[in-house]
């Protein structure tokens, strides 16, 4: 008597497996979280080191000066400064690029992809790990750079609270910032393949690029509100210091984050899916 075997059905493919496998690779690089490290350090230096000089020379300011500190919105302005915002670009668009380029450089894209041939799912998974992380990060360096700064500011009675107009926008738009770079990184990464290629470009495009344009003309303002560190600076605005004939507006800059990050997650999907077929 001839026994028939049946076929056994395969389990059906899972993305939290892929996404925990992503999350598992994140980490795994010694460096990662060393370099988060660094960076998270040097962001919330300069924005503290900033605040340490009101601190440290309120003495010399003048009783007007001193007077309207707050009003002048200063307290802000060291909460998280420029140069912690072009930190912040910089590091964490790095780290996106990293994490798609690493893989390609070493190879180990190869055992991924025969591991799990559903690329699309792959690579979901890791703009969904980078994503989740950056935010994470984020939302720790803003929120330590603000509780610093001001509790800095506090002992000459210049500092504020999260409830002080703007400065839960200033937190909230400095945390976003770093996985909007991080999704720019990851899709330069998947465009061009090579680590420092992928980084220079993302030098470029995220705090270079803006420099090049101004709100003095139409034509030039609106390339410059479509690029993500003006719509940061517009969020983190709190005082009009200079009158621009073309300004940004905040609803217009929150749709920049929204729309880079999105854009920044399908092209490195599609990228992947398209090349590696």
């Amino acid at each position: 008597m001839t026994s028939l075997s049946l076929p056994v059905a395969e389990p059906r493919a899972r993305f939290r497996d892929p996404l925990a496998a992503e999350w598992l690779k994140f980490w795994s690089l010694r460096s990662t979280p060393w370099f988060l490290l660094l960076a998270a350090l040097a962001v919330v230096g300069f924005n503290a080191g900033s605040a340490w000089d009101h601190y440290r020379y309120w003495h010399q300011y003048d009783a007007r000066t001193r007077a309207n500190f707050v009003a002048d919105g200063m307290p802000l302005l060291d909460a998280f400064t420029a140069n912690g915002a072009l930190i912040l670009m910089l590091a964490t668009s790095a780290v996106g690029a990293l994490a798609v380029t690493g893989e390609y450089g070493s190879g180990s894209i190869r055992t991924t992809f025969a591991a799990v041939p559903a690329r699309g799912s792959v690579t979901a998974a890791k703009v969904c790990v980078l994503a989740v992380v950056l935010t994470g990060f984020g939302a720790l360096v803003a929120a330590v750079s603000f509780w610093s700064s001001q509790a800095i500011l506090s002992a000459r009675d210049a500092g504020v609270s999260i409830d002080h107009p703007g400065a839960a926008r200033l937190v909230v738009a400095s945390a976003l910032l770093a996985p909007v770079s991080g999704l720019v990184g990851a899709a330069l990464g998947a465009v061009v393949r090579h680590s420092a290629t992928a980084v220079i470009c993302a030098v470029v495009t995220l705090p270079l690029l803006p420099t090049f344009f101004s709100e003095r003309r139409h034509w030039s303002a609106t390339v410059a509100h479509a690029m993500p560190f003006p719509a940061w600076q517009e969020l983190t605005r709190t005082v009009d210091w200079v009158t621009v004939p073309y300004p940004m507006t905040v609803g217009g800059a929150w749709t920049v984050y929204v729309v880079w990050a999105a854009v920044a997650a399908a092209v490195t999907v599609v990228a992947v899916l398209r090349r590696d077929q």
